[in-house]
């Protein structure tokens, strides 16, 4: 029943009074709550990626993506997961920490010109991010930067504090997007950077196929479903107070911290 309210889009989320439409953000076309938008958003976000990765008209060599929570931590376990379809001529760099020794020796290999910085904030007033970000335009000025519309984007539902800021492209999304789930958002936009509009859309058709499976596999098979009644056995019946997550693949290296900060964004609001 649960599934059933979430693909429907009932405020699930009942702490917050929202919904949970992750769902929406993977669904094709026409096969979700918010199709219009959510796909709106992607196709405008889609073509924008195809001129930043035309580097010879863009110009462009690096990508910063400012964020902190899922805002960073869903980009930066996905890009080197598909490392093999990564632009070979983009380096991509992840900055969340409001300490300058983040940022800093980020920003001593780069050149303004070549720099397209990603502001990633639903509100455009988070902290750490903005310290950031205010940051990285006043190195992108003091070094010579002179276009601060093409080197900086924000996603983010906040156009006019965007504007403010320098900004004219901004990608949107919605309440419903849980910050720690929202890489298949606009949030996903260095993933997209990073691999393309079409490899992007395969992963949105990946993560659709599972949902598919969880939303229609018998319980015996449901895999979603099983490894939480896993979770619940170990935790609830067996006392197991820890969890393991053991990536074999080098690609999946920043898994655990997604995962952590998922689950205890999760549950933290409400467990001890």
């Amino acid at each position: 029943a649960c599934c059933d309210a979430m693909f429907a889009g009932e405020p699930i989320n009942s702490t917050e009074g929202r919904a949970v439409l992750n769902i929406a953000l993977r669904a094709p076309r026409g096969q979700a709550p918010f199709s219009d938008d959510v796909h709106r958003v992607l196709d405008a976000m889609l073509a924008y990626v195809e001129t930043v990765r035309d580097t010879a008209a863009s110009g462009i060599r690096h990508v910063v993506n400012i964020g902190i929570g899922g805002s960073d931590l869903g980009p930066q376990m996905v890009v080197p997961a598909r490392d093999a379809f990564v632009h070979p001529g983009i380096t991509f760099h992840f900055v969340s920490n409001v300490d300058g020794h983040d940022i800093t020796p980020v920003l001593r290999r780069l050149n303004p010109s070549e720099t397209l910085f990603v502001i990633a904030s639903k509100t455009f007033t988070t902290q750490e991010t903005m310290a950031n970000a205010h940051a990285a335009k006043t190195w992108f000025l003091a070094h010579g930067g002179t276009d601060t519309a093409k080197h900086f984007v924000a996603t983010t539902t906040n156009i006019a504090a965007a504007a403010e800021f320098g900004i004219r492209t901004t990608f949107g999304f919605w309440d419903w997007v849980g910050g720690r789930y929202s890489l298949w958002s606009a949030i996903g936009l260095p993933i997209a950077l990073a691999i393309g509009a079409d490899h992007f859309r395969a992963l949105l058709a990946g993560a659709h196929a599972m949902d598919r499976h969880f939303a229609t596999a018998p319980a015996a098979h449901n895999l979603p479903l099983l490894l939480g009644l896993v979770h619940v056995w170990y935790r609830n019946f067996h006392g197991f107070t820890s969890r393991s997550v053991a990536p074999y693949h080098q690609g999946l290296r920043r898994l655990p911290a997604y995962l952590q900060q998922l689950e205890m964004e999760s549950n933290g609001k409400r467990v001890d």
